[in-house]
């Protein structure tokens, strides 16, 4: 008799963990894993802004996931996802197919271009370790073009974030902090540098209470951050961006314009014919497709919800939750027995402004400044234990306390 094949797709938080999970859990003559990922490691992408803002190198945020799984238990293919055969229960990837008894979806979402033109040519995203590498690469360049042309362009230093949000705070509180350091590098005086947010809502973090809000903005703006409240994205250009606040259209001429806006759901599994809600896949509390119950979701692109009905954001505290879930209930599958719920827990908030500051919401509390840095400290080293132990905290973990 043949063994069932599990096929993990994405390996970000929600699929790594349940690899890692499900390698514990299963015998080898239980079943086949197979995971899928189009790199041969896995990042924290509670770090991408700093890898971005360049006070943290992409590297310590790569884990190797070969380091971390066991490779008599769990077959590894570094691989793009091209579609889902849900009929036949095959995945197409760019170089091969694979037959699935039961598939495991962790992949994520896309960055939307909301139909604003010029958006998808000249706008940067920071969604993977390439792209923030990309950004910080490119925001040096400006610099260093400035430093040495003889008519400067004052668009090379003037810095745009479009969108708030988590990661365009995190990000704007990191890069307002490391830009004495890029100045000094390349001979600029720091007044000549500019860093502006545009945001289309009131607030600058919706989910979060509008004290944490205050502080997070104030905290910006002391540094030097400029933020522009209900501004609307016109027009995107290579060397400037065109938008509208207070029924006047504005221009800031930028050869840098850093998109952390709106996302979209991921063609692969919109192509796949699952029931999407919010651009997400609908699942029941089991973490099964409602459309598909040999498919189980895990990570961002899973629709979960409170006992109040409202959208749970996609965090990686999350994504961890639900891999725990997703891994138990395959082994329970496989044993014929019973299934368990993911239990909608209101989920944590948490944002850094840079390296010792930031805000957070725990267990209903309110948290600001060096506190809110040191749990996200502290959240990031568990969860480096929990997937990887001792030897990947000691390797990877940012001990850094004050």
């Amino acid at each position: 008799m043949n063994k069932p094949h599990i096929v993990i797709l994405g390996a970000g938080y929600g699929g790594i963990m349940t690899a890692v999970k499900l390698q514990k859990q299963l015998g080898k003559s239980e079943a086949e894993i197979t995971l899928v990922h189009k790199y041969d490691y896995h990042f924290q992408a509670s770090c991408l802004h700093k890898n971005a803002a360049g006070t943290l190198h992409q590297d310590h945020s790569k884990i190797k996931i070969k380091d971390i799984i066991n490779r008599s238990k769990i077959n590894f293919i570094i691989d793009d996802v091209v579609s889902i055969k849900r009929k036949t229960k095959k995945v197409k990837l760019h170089n091969k197919e694979l037959h699935y008894d039961l598939l495991v979806i962790g992949l994520g979402f896309e960055p939307r271009a909301e139909g604003i033109p010029g958006l998808d040519e000249h706008a940067y995203s920071i969604t993977d370790i390439n792209s923030a590498r990309f950004v910080r690469e490119h925001i040096e360049y400006n610099f260093a073009s400035y430093a040495n042309a003889v008519k400067k362009e004052k668009g090379n230093l003037n810095i745009v974030i479009g969108g708030g949000g988590i990661l365009g705070v995190e990000f704007a509180g990191e890069l307002i902090d490391q830009i004495p350091a890029i100045c000094r590098e390349y001979d600029i005086e720091k007044p000549q540098v500019h860093l502006y947010m545009l945001e289309e809502n009131k607030s600058l973090l919706p989910d979060f209470d509008e004290k944490l809000v205050h502080y997070a903005a104030t905290s910006l703006q002391s540094r030097g951050v400029e933020i522009i409240h209900q501004a609307t994205l016109k027009e995107c250009r290579d060397n400037k961006i065109i938008y509208e606040a207070e029924g006047k259209e504005q221009i800031i001429d930028t050869h840098t314009f850093i998109w952390t806006g709106g996302v979209q759901a991921n063609p692969v599994f919109e192509k796949a014919g699952l029931a999407l809600k919010n651009k997400k896949i609908e699942v029941h509390a089991n973490m099964l497709s409602t459309k598909d119950d040999s498919i189980f979701v895990v990570g961002e692109c899973a629709y979960a919800a409170d006992e109040k009905g409202n959208e749970i954001l996609p965090t990686a505290k999350k994504a961890i939750e639900e891999a725990t879930v997703v891994a138990k209930n395959i082994s329970s599958r496989l044993r014929n027995k019973e299934l368990t719920a993911c239990q909608p827990v209101k989920q944590d908030m948490l944002a850094t402004l840079g390296r010792d500051d930031g805000v957070a919401t725990i267990q209903n509390r309110m948290v600001f400044g060096w506190k809110a840095a040191l749990i996200k400290r502290i959240f990031d080293n568990h969860y480096l234990y929990q997937l990887g132990g001792w030897h990947l905290l000691l390797k990877k973990g940012n001990f850094h306390l004050l």
